[in-house]
């Protein structure tokens, strides 16, 4: 009998048979979006958060890994890469974005990737890694392993949007990027954050 109800993508879906090696991703938006949507954690539908005010528009699709969270883990190791005013994780699910050279209409999808590095972001005392993917089987980006692979430029085009997205006229940044990391590290990130979620969600 086929099930009369939808799994939460953050709760009902695992991170992956193969996790941290390759991983679900949940996708809240794709590149031609001017809204940033994101997860509704009661309901698991994707809500409106804002309307995006300025020209940065996300250069990749963007989403989470489901079962995951950034709490005590993930911030430990901001720490012990060297992020002295790291307080906290995001208390999210962890963020990923993921390279394909292929045209996606909309979010709300599923997909499996391949992490090959990532962003260690701080946001106001917050850790709030963005671990970079590319899409399993994609053909013009499939075949690489690690962010080091990956042409200076796309690589220089999500640290910026990154960089920028929050910002707004005549004030402070509130992100920053600390260090760009390759695959081992990104493994272990999620690992961190799957460890995080299970404390806190499987009792």
């Amino acid at each position: 009998m086929i099930p009369k109800f939808k799994a939460h993508p953050w709760h009902g879906i695992s991170a992956g048979e193969n996790a941290p090696e390759t991983v679900n991703v949940f996708v809240e938006i794709v590149p031609t979006d001017t809204i940033k949507y994101e997860i509704d954690k009661e309901t698991g539908f994707l809500k409106v958060d804002r309307p995006q005010k300025f020209s940065n528009i996300i250069p990749a699709l963007y989403g989470f890994v489901p079962r995951t969270y950034c709490d005590a883990r993930v911030m430990k190791l901001a720490v012990d890469c060297g992020s002295t005013d790291v307080t906290m994780g995001d208390l999210d699910p962890l963020d990923i974005c993921v390279l394909s050279s292929h045209n996606f209409n909309s979010g709300g999808i599923l997909m499996e990737a391949r992490p090959i590095g990532g962003f260690k972001m701080i946001d106001g005392g917050e850790a709030d890694d963005k671990i970079v993917a590319v899409l399993i089987g994609d053909h013009a980006f499939g075949h690489f392993t690690d962010i080091s692979q990956l042409p200076e430029a796309e690589v220089n085009r999500l640290m910026h949007y990154f960089l920028t997205y929050k910002n707004l006229p005549n004030e402070p940044a509130k992100c920053r990027i600390d260090e760009v990391y390759g695959v081992e590290h990104a493994r272990e990130v999620i690992t961190a954050s799957m460890e995080d979620y299970n404390e806190k969600y499987t009792h």
